[in-house]
């Protein structure tokens, strides 16, 4: 295995890890944010569902990201690294910046770029849908697009739900909602790690294969725990920064609101994970939450100045995501 591989292998392990400071952070922040857990109870909590998650699904979400770089295998360890690089050093600006990005977009983005300067329009995958399966760039954009938007409106839906049942609920009801959310939120983790873990098992996978170490785009055994377990570390190294942002500084969210918004994100994720569509964690559970605001009919204390940031956020990533990768597919190629 030469080094170029394994410095590309690093990235893609380092992706998840990044890819936790950003989206693995939202399984648990509406739990920490109403005080159903502590911060230790709800990181234990993602770390083993997180590792469940990609184990029990499969790797629908990991084939298609593997497929968006078509280039040929004696460029394909240096392309595929240079977008991951880039995805890396995206999300850890807008982490430090406390912005929920999306490290998905993020991925997608740094890949296309690369591939781009490498070979062309020629050099990617753009595909489409495939019925409800998404194929390449425009397949995997447009289940990025449309899982926040199904994200809004199921929180809606169900947190009217919850209302309704509120109103013949006894004085157990807030510890009924406090104590579900431990379920939710560890649904809500099981799906993550099932859609967000196989993006980086995806890109492992295409890198071995490009590499000479596998013969197909399936991976060895170590490669899904692994992934695994970069994930949740990255929560439990800096995950608060988004935690404060989607708990705290989009809407006042309660114990109910919680538990509206884990089980609406952890329903969108898990049915898009069996799907091999790739979702956002960060825009989907962000988005439930302002879901949550217009079902209680308060869209006025829905935070707009975060949520326009955020969104400014999501435009730009795929951008500068591709332009980052560009930048560093020509280093690479002038150091070379």
């Amino acid at each position: 295995m030469d080094l170029g591989l394994i410095i590309a292998l690093a990235l893609a392990l380092g992706y998840a890890a990044t890819n936790g400071l950003q989206d693995a952070a939202n399984a648990i922040a509406t739990l920490v944010a109403t005080r159903a857990a502590t911060p230790f109870q709800a990181i234990l909590l993602a770390s083993v569902f997180n590792l469940i998650g990609p184990l029990l699904v499969g790797a629908a979400v990991a084939d298609t990201i593997a497929g968006i770089v078509t280039v040929s295998p004696d460029e394909a360890v240096m392309v595929i690294g240079a977008g991951i690089a880039a995805a890396v050093a995206w999300n850890l600006i807008t982490w430090r910046l406390g912005l929920p990005s999306s490290a998905s977009h993020a991925l997608v983005g740094g890949l296309v770029g690369a591939a781009l300067l490498q070979g062309g329009v020629d050099a990617v995958q753009w595909g489409g849908m495939d019925g409800l399966h998404p194929v390449g760039v425009f397949g995997s954009l447009i289940a990025l697009a449309i899982s926040p938007v199904l994200g809004a409106g199921a929180a809606l839906l169900v947190i009217r739900g919850l209302r309704r049942l509120a109103r013949r609920a006894t004085r157990r009801w807030d510890s009924v909602t406090s104590n579900g959310q431990w379920v939710t939120s560890a649904a809500l983790a099981f799906s993550h790690g099932a859609n967000d873990a196989q993006k980086s098992v995806g890109v492992i996978a295409a890198l071995l294969l490009a590499g000479g170490q596998t013969d197909s785009l399936e991976t060895p055994v170590w490669v899904i725990p692994a992934c695994s377990i970069a994930l949740t570390a990255g929560t439990a190294l800096g995950g608060w920064r988004i935690i404060r942002t989607v708990g705290q500084r989009i809407y006042p969210i309660t114990s109910v609101d919680g538990l509206a918004s884990q089980s609406a994100s952890a329903g969108v994720i898990l049915g898009a994970s069996f799907f091999g569509a790739p979702t956002s964690t960060t825009q989907v559970v962000a988005s439930s939450v302002v879901g949550i605001g217009g079902g209680r009919r308060r869209w006025r204390h829905v935070n707009w100045e975060t949520v326009k940031a955020m969104g400014i956020a999501w435009v730009v990533t795929l951008p500068a995501s591709a332009i980052l990768a560009m930048a560093i597919y020509a280093c690479l190629l002038w150091l070379t």
